[in-house]
């Protein structure tokens, strides 16, 4: 049994990481500050005498008894880390910072969940590891962008200088149950619209493209590389779903599936919003052995019903 820390633990991802934690026997200390992940996400966990919740903004250090940590705590829909840029970057930045002083001080192994966003609007096309992206670092998405780039860079320095077992992965878009239904990520924002039946919102033609990976297939892949025993597999690994799909072909499979009458509206395209995200994947089929195995329509049909379920109880 270890004693594990999860950072953004009550978020999205987190959420169901802390799941998984405890399914396989291990004691989870979940921290969170609420400011996207809500109390509802865990609510089922806490009486499990192995969870224990903390409010905590990993800006400030935190000095806990751990064997391992997950650091997932970030905004990471943009009309979230907008919100509040600075301590979006703050978040990325100083939260690195103090987690991985608290992992030198442990000896303790630490995950970081990066994102596809460190490739920017990329020039390569599907992204791998080796890319180095192409992003604008004084636009509206740098805090999000520029701040889990700084995180990377801090990783691997402890883990030159100070010796330290580091795992990173960049995480390409996510969805499934547990999302919040006003954070302005495409699968929700569609997902709603038509469950209220209103125009779905398309920006630009609707033609660009993002990958699109179930949150279960997710988790399963942070999992296998944290638990890889070689310290020299420190990643950054891609994680996410190769099959590419435009924002087009996304809203009328979700119109199809709610049974929605909705129309697609067409909205300016927003500033530094990529054209094309897919990740490749070839490292992480040879070294974790994984690859996705819940396609976007399943996918699809639980996320659906997870928000319908909020909208009937009045959540959403």
């Amino acid at each position: 049994m270890k004693r594990v820390l999860v950072t953004g633990g009550a978020g999205f991802i987190g959420s169901h990481l802390c799941e998984r934690l405890l399914d396989a026997g291990n004691e989870v200390l979940c921290v969170d500050n609420f400011y996207t992940g809500t109390r509802q996400n865990v609510a089922h966990l806490l009486p499990n005498p192995m969870f224990e919740l903390l409010r905590h903004d990993v800006t400030f250090p935190l000095f806990v008894e751990i064997d391992e940590i997950y650091n997932l705590a970030c905004p990471a829909s943009p009309i979230h880390y907008q919100f509040d840029p600075v301590q979006t970057t703050k978040t990325s930045v100083h939260g690195a910072i103090n987690m991985l002083g608290l992992a030198k001080r442990r000896r303790a192994k630490i995950f970081q969940a990066s994102t596809s966003e460190v490739y920017g609007d990329p020039t390569v096309h599907p992204q791998p590891e080796e890319y180095w992206g192409n992003v604008n670092p004084i636009g509206i998405r740098s805090c999000y962008d520029e701040g889990k780039r700084c995180a990377e860079t801090l990783f691997f320095d402890y883990n030159r200088q100070h010796r330290l077992r580091v795992k990173v992965a960049r995480i390409f878009n996510t969805y499934g149950p547990r999302m919040h239904p006003n954070d302005g990520r495409v699968v929700s924002n569609f997902i709603m619209q038509a469950l209220r039946g209103e125009d779905i919102t398309l920006y630009g033609d609707g033609l660009q493209t993002r990958s699109f990976c179930y949150v279960d297939d997710l988790v399963e892949a942070i999992l296998r590389l944290m638990n890889n025993t070689a310290d020299e597999v420190t990643g950054p690994i891609n994680i996410g779903n190769p099959g590419e799909f435009t924002m087009k072909a996304l809203a009328e499979t979700v119109v199809r599936l709610t049974g929605a009458r909705s129309k697609l509206i067409h909205l300016p395209l927003p500033s530094d919003d990529p054209k094309q995200r897919q990740p490749d994947i070839t490292k992480a089929r040879a070294i974790l052995g994984w690859e996705p195995t819940i396609a976007l329509e399943q996918g699809l049909e639980k996320t659906i019903g997870y928000f319908d379920g909020l909208m009937k109880a009045g959540l959403a």
